[in-house]
């Protein structure tokens, strides 16, 4: 049996539109793409059949895009919370990993990456899904970038060093989604503190 979307999603303070999106991200999350039906969402949303096309005209793919852009914001606010949980950037960065791990585990190892699944399934088909998905990836590599350049990192090396956290972190939440532990993140952690340790010790040159 197909789990409900969390039932604090739906409150009367929420608008249709609002609904609707909140539970397409949670169903593709976790179901994904194909497996999430208009009908479905519909139901889900406790919305019609006819307002779900009065605010996505362009279907399924129009809504899916939109289910992704929420979804990013989710995780920004996470990787936000961590980010700037602390001025030493070592330490912040386990926090990131930390509050994954226990979003993780308090939906019972349901709710990874908002994007993963969808983005997997709708590659090099759904133009509008796969531009989403590009710009998750990239607002989420700016957030990290920006708090490492604050901590004094060069442009460059922030570049980089900000599509390894993502990319460390992405792998990271699938592993401990796979194996219902939280202990891939908690690890991923403390290599990327590592990581981020020798710039400081090389007095974070540029």
């Amino acid at each position: 049996m197909k789990t409900p979307v969390k039932t604090a999603e739906k409150t009367s303070s929420v608008g249709t539109r609002e609904r609707i999106v909140r539970a397409t991200s949670r169903l593709l999350q976790r179901q994904g793409y194909e497996g999430t039906g208009i009908k479905q969402i519909s139901r889900e949303a406790e919305a019609t059949l006819g307002s779900v096309y009065h605010f996505f005209p362009g279907g399924k793919q129009e809504l899916a895009a939109e289910a992704i852009r929420h979804g990013e914001q989710e995780f920004a606010v996470i990787l936000r919370a961590g980010l700037g949980s602390s001025t030493d950037l070592t330490e912040a960065v386990t926090t990131c990993t930390t509050l994954l791990a226990r979003e993780l585990r308090s939906s019972d190892w349901q709710d990874g990456c908002p994007i993963t699944t969808t983005a997997l399934e709708t590659v090099g088909r759904a133009p509008v899904i796969e531009q989403a998905v590009a710009e998750a990836f990239a607002n989420w590599q700016a957030i990290v970038e920006e708090r490492l350049r604050a901590a004094g990192i060069g442009a460059e090396d922030a570049r980089e060093l900000a599509g390894t956290v993502i990319n460390t972190l992405e792998g990271a939440e699938l592993s401990a989604q796979v194996a219902r532990s939280e202990e891939p993140l908690h690890i991923a952690g403390r290599h990327l503190a590592r990581l981020l340790a020798t710039y400081r010790r090389n007095g974070w040159k540029p």
